[in-house]
C-alpha cells in the first residue's frame, strides 16, 4: 500500500512561481491563474526604494511555500492600466487573489515575518502541488486501525513519518500500532521521538498511558485466578483492581470498567480513590470517543453524583 508518492522532494522551480506580467498578459497570469491557487501580484517601480527592500523578502517567501502561492511582479511605469483601475496610489503594494477576486492585501515594505505570516494566512487549507494531503491520510489510518487492521494502519503511519518525520498524530498513531500488537518496546522507542514540548499532546499521552497499563498488567497473575480471588471475596479491592487491569490489557474494556466500578460503589476512598484513578487512566487510553469511554463515564457520573 503506497499512500504518499515522495517524487524527488523538491517543489516548484522558481521560475513557475515566480513572474513578471503585462496590462496584456494581467488576466492570464493573475485572474486564471488564481483559480488554481493564490496569486500576489507586487505593484512595484524602478525608482521604489522599499519596493527593492521587499521584493526579495516576497519571493523568499513565495519560494519556502513550495507551490501553494505564486508572485507576480508588475512594474506600474511601464504597465499603469492595471493599478490605476484598481485603485494603486502609492507602492509598493502587494494585492492577493483568490479563485479571481482580490482578497487580500497590504501597502509598505513590511518585515519578513508579516509577509510569512500573510501568505501563511492566505494559504491555509492550500495542498501544495504534490503534496500529499496529510489530514485526509490519517484519517484514513485511523479508520483503518478501527477496523483491527493493526499492520495497515501501521505502515500508512510509517509512510506519513517518511515524509514529515515530526508528525505527532502519526508518531502516537504507529506507537499505538505497536502498543496493540504487544511491541511495546517498539512503542516507546516511537514515543521517544515525539519533542518533549508535543509530550502532553492528548493523543500521545494516551498511547503512554496504554503502555503503563499494559506494563502495569505484566506483574499481574493470570486473570483466572485473580478472578477466583474476587469470588472468593468481593470485598478484595486489590484483586478486583489487578483483575480489572488484566482485563483492560487483555482488550475486555467493558468488564475491566466493571470491575472498578464495583470498587467505587463499594469504597470510594479505598487505595487514595485508586479505583476511580485507574479508571480515568482507561478512558484516557481508550480515547474520548470510544463506546467504552463514553458508556464507562456515565456511569461513573451516576455513582459519584447520586
Amino acid at each position: 500500500m503506497t499512500i504518499i508518492d515522495q517524487g524527488n522532494g523538491a517543489g516548484p522551480a522558481a521560475a513557475d512561481l515566480i513572474k513578471d506580467t503585462t496590462t496584456q498578459t494581467f488576466v492570464k497570469d493573475v485572474i486564471e491563474e488564481s483559480k488554481r491557487q493564490p496569486v500576489l501580484i507586487d505593484f512595484w517601480a524602478e525608482w521604489c526604494g522599499p519596493c527593492k527592500q521587499l521584493t526579495p523578502v516576497l519571493e523568499k517567501a513565495v519560494k519556502a511555500a513550495k507551490g501553494k502561492v505564486k508572485l507576480v511582479k508588475m512594474n506600474i511605469d511601464q504597465h499603469p492600466a492595471i493599478p490605476g483601475q484598481m485603485g494603486i496610489q502609492s507602492i509598493p503594494a502587494v494585492i492577493a487573489f483568490v479563485n479571481g477576486q482580490p482578497a487580500d492585501g497590504f501597502m509598505g515594505a513590511v518585515p519578513e515575518s508579516q509577509v510569512n505570516a500573510f501568505i501563511e494566512k492566505l494559504t491555509k487549507g492550500v495542498t501544495a502541488p504534490g503534496e500529499p494531503n496529510i489530514a485526509e491520510i490519517l484519517q484514513e489510518a485511523e479508520a483503518v486501525l478501527a477496523e483491527g487492521d493493526t499492520a495497515a494502519a501501521a505502515q500508512i503511519y510509517a509512510e506519513v513519518l517518511q515524509y514529515d518525520s515530526t508528525n505527532i498524530p502519526a508518531l502516537a498513531g504507529l506507537a499505538k500500532c505497536y502498543a496493540i500488537s504487544g511491541a511495546m518496546e517498539q512503542a516507546k522507542q516511537t514515543l521517544a521521538m515525539v519533542p518533549e514540548s508535543k509530550r502532553n499532546d492528548p493523543l500521545v499521552k494516551a498511547v503512554q498511558t496504554a503502555i503503563d497499563l499494559a506494563e502495569q498488567a505484566e506483574q499481574l497473575g493470570p486473570i483466572a485466578e485473580l478472578e477466583q480471588k474476587v469470588a472468593a471475596n468481593p470485598l478484595d479491592h486489590q484483586a478486583r483492581f489487578d483483575l480489572a487491569t488484566a482485563l483492560n490489557a487483555k482488550g475486555d474494556r467493558a468488564a475491566a470498567t466493571e470491575q472498578l466500578l464495583a470498587i467505587v460503589k463499594r469504597d470510594r476512598k479505598w487505595n487514595d480513590d485508586g479505583a476511580r484513578k485507574q479508571l480515568v487512566q482507561f478512558f484516557e487510553a481508550w480515547g474520548g470517543a470510544d463506546e467504552a469511554t463514553v458508556e464507562g463515564r456515565k456511569r461513573l457520573s451516576t455513582i459519584l453524583f447520586s
